[in-house]
């Protein structure tokens, strides 16, 4: 038996099974996916083994179900009668445990888990929940098989649609910002390839001074502006513009989105 299946080869789980070749080993994966061609070419990128069927994922210990919300509930009842010692793991947005858990049977481990696309390159961050039958080693497991992911942190099912709405959606929303601060470098005479990199690596940067010195984001922004200079009129600028609650209103938009998706 496999370590780790994945039924869904789509941008999440690609991502993840990428991650997971290289935290256990391709030889310790397989994947299947509703057109087969999609799994065989992420086999063939990654070194793990394609299969045909959602019935074969059954070859694997941790069967992590990477399928549209809509879709979950026929995967689950279709593999149910066959999940003796397996380990369900949902990446279904909006599905929450106690319907997996139903459709599977009580005595089947479930865990939920949220992950967001930058898991594909060891920069993700993950977030990790189980119901009633999933013991400390099932936790432990899955958070060995994301290790290469990036950050994974235990989360009460109840704040899941929060955390998507930040760390899920985010991305999506930190992109065109990214986008937005090279065309600014353009329009300054940067050349573009140029601009977008110095961009990329400062968001990458900052974001990193966040979580390796512990300092208050606030704090970080008050060390770059000088009295009178450039930076803080660049800030006053955002301020004008309303940066800040444009975001909070893309996070709060998002969390209502992510409310219904599984209804």
């Amino acid at each position: 038996m496999k370590k780790a299946a994945f039924i869904g080869a789509g941008n999440m789980g690609s991502a993840l099974v990428k991650a997971a070749c290289k935290a256990i080993g391709p030889e310790e994966v397989i994947v299947t996916n509703r057109t087969p061609a999609k799994a065989e070419t992420l086999a063939k990128e990654t070194g793990c083994e394609a299969v045909k069927g959602n019935h074969l994922a059954l070859e694997g210990e941790y069967i992590f179900l990477c399928v549209k919300p809509k879709q979950i509930k026929a995967v689950v009842e279709e593999l149910a009668p066959h999940l003796a010692g397996r380990v369900l793991v949902s990446v279904a947005a909006g599905v929450e445990i106690k319907d997996i858990q139903r459709w599977a049977g009580e005595s089947v481990p479930v865990l939920r888990i949220m992950p967001n696309t930058p898991c594909a390159i060891g920069k993700g961050m993950t977030a990790l929940a189980g119901g009633a039958s999933a013991k400390e080693e099932h936790f432990t497991e899955v958070e060995a098989i994301l290790a290469a992911s990036g950050r994974v942190d235990r989360l009460d099912e109840g704040l899941f649609d929060a955390f998507s709405a930040v760390a899920g959606c985010g991305p999506a929303f930190i992109y065109p910002y990214i986008e937005a601060l090279a065309d600014g470098g353009v329009a300054a005479g940067l050349p573009r390839s140029a601009a977008l990199t110095y961009a990329a690596q400062m968001t990458l940067g900052a974001a990193a001074m966040v979580l390796e010195t512990g300092e208050h984001p606030g704090k970080l922004k008050d060390d770059v502006c000088s009295p009178g200079g450039s930076t803080i009129a660049g800030v006053h600028e955002l301020e004008r513009h309303g940066l800040r609650g444009a975001a909070m209103d893309a996070v709060l938009s998002a969390w209502k989105k992510n409310g219904s998706l599984g209804k």
